[in-house]
């Protein structure tokens, strides 16, 4: 239905009918005190010829060559067919399927989804889908407070280095309805402090691997959070789980909740959005899941149907008994993620994990050797290390960027007090060894 806009004469007729003379006038209940934007302050627009030469300026910002940035977004090669398929109008429009009989084929791209997130985690059933990795780990603890009926407690504790952005967004989420999070300081990179110290806890928040890419030792801290019978909550990047024990698998009885970022299952990296968040839980909590879940059933002909089985939202049930106010989510790009996993499977997804992880390492050794740079913290680490300038990291960062066009890493003093000298770097499997040499020369060229 294509969009018409109301002339001067339709809008003067429907004040008439309503008796009103402007429209101004229909806001008029709200109180002055309450702050209101100045609509007329918005800038007239401008031509589509203009609008592509400012929109190309700043696509043209992003191409600064070999990105050595991880912190949660990740620089991973997308086949071609990934978002050929997704573009396509099948896919590109009917991101809601709420609307079972026209949206079959949406419909049972996300039962796949769910499937192989749910094959990734170990757990038993996933959702489609949260907005990003922060909105996820905060529906993850509200989902939390309400499953664990052992304790009326509302305080969750975070285990050491978890994404700091997460941790941002799910206070701003979860502050307002009353719970505590309790934040255990990292003692040398990893979580190191017991649960003893802070009482009746409902849930436990930990990340593998953690923001600086160091594994942690999940299963002891799983069996500690069941110990105390509070819900152990992983924050996970799916493509790490090729190659890393699943989070079902965690200790004694698993993870009770998993969530995280599915950025690097095909979605670029567009100046940091958007992505999309996952959910996955137990199949005795599957009630309490924020979202939406697909199931599939036979029609009364015998053939397989899709169809939405699970929508726990305001806007399908009432309001007190509404887990989420989540609506749309990020469709297009859970669409994406699904073509790119059936494209390289378990197998292709191990070697881009591998592949990952023997580039970082390559390039931190070849950087510790010089003598001028060495590794923050000891340790294991996946495809992310914390290295140490032994000056200003964004000094270093900035320099390499403005003049090598190289995207280095992240300068943790952005988000960690006393690491203003620590740059976290990740190298993907996209890196070249030119690259990879590139980088590690330029470098210590710049350190030097």
């Amino acid at each position: 239905m294509p969009f018409i806009p109301h002339t001067r004469a339709d809008v003067s007729e429907m004040l008439a009918s309503i008796g009103v003379s402007h429209v101004e006038e229909l806001f008029s209940e709200i109180p002055e005190s309450i702050e209101r934007a100045d609509l007329f302050a918005i800038p007239l627009g401008i031509s589509e010829m203009e609008m592509l030469r400012v929109l190309s300026n700043r696509a043209r910002q992003d191409e600064l060559g070999p990105c050595f940035i991880g912190a949660g977004c990740y620089d991973h090669h997308i086949p071609a067919a990934v978002w050929d398929l997704a573009s396509r109008g099948e896919f590109l429009t009917p991101y809601t399927p709420y609307q079972a009989e026209a949206s079959q084929g949406t419909l049972q791209l996300l039962y796949e989804f769910q499937t192989m997130m749910s094959s990734l985690t170990g757990m038993d059933v996933a959702n489609a889908s949260v907005y990003d990795g922060g909105s996820g780990l905060a529906e993850a603890i509200l989902m939390a407070i309400r499953c664990n009926r052992n304790t009326k407690s509302k305080r969750v504790v975070i285990c050491g280095a978890v994404n700091p952005f997460y941790l941002r967004a799910a206070r701003t989420l979860v502050g307002s309805q009353g719970v505590e999070l309790v934040h255990c300081e990292h003692v040398g990179g990893r979580h190191a402090v017991g649960l003893d110290d802070f009482g009746e806890v409902a849930a436990v928040v930990v990340q593998q691997p953690n923001f600086f890419g160091l594994l942690e030792n999940v299963d002891e801290i799983t069996d500690w959070a069941a110990s105390k019978k509070a819900l152990l909550i992983a924050v996970v990047n799916p493509m790490t789980l090729a190659v890393l024990k699943p989070p079902g698998d965690w200790g004694e009885g698993g993870a009770d909740i998993c969530c995280g970022d599915g950025q690097p299952l095909g979605v670029p990296m567009s100046s940091g959005g958007p992505s999309f968040g996952f959910l996955c839980t137990r199949i005795k909590y599957v009630r309490q899941m924020p979202g939406r879940i697909v199931g599939r059933t036979t029609d009364s002909g015998g053939s397989t149907g899709y169809t939405l089985t699970l929508q726990a939202r305001e806007q399908h049930i009432r309001r007190a008994k509404a887990t989420s106010n989540i609506c749309t989510n990020q469709g297009l790009l859970v669409t994406a993620a699904t073509i790119y996993l059936s494209i390289i499977g378990l197998t292709g997804l191990s070697n881009v994990a591998s592949a990952s992880h023997a580039n970082t390492r390559y390039v931190v050794d070849k950087l510790c050797a010089s003598g001028l740079v060495s590794p923050t913290f000891d340790g294991s680490y996946f495809h992310e290390c914390a290295i140490n300038l032994h000056r200003d990291a964004q000094g270093v960062f900035d320099e390499l960027t403005t003049k090598h066009k190289i995207l280095a890493g992240f300068p943790l003093g952005e988000a960690f007090d006393g690491l203003e000298s620590s740059l976290l770097v990740c190298a993907t499997e996209k890196r070249s060894q030119e690259e990879l040499d590139f980088f590690c020369r330029t470098l210590l060229e710049v350190l030097n």
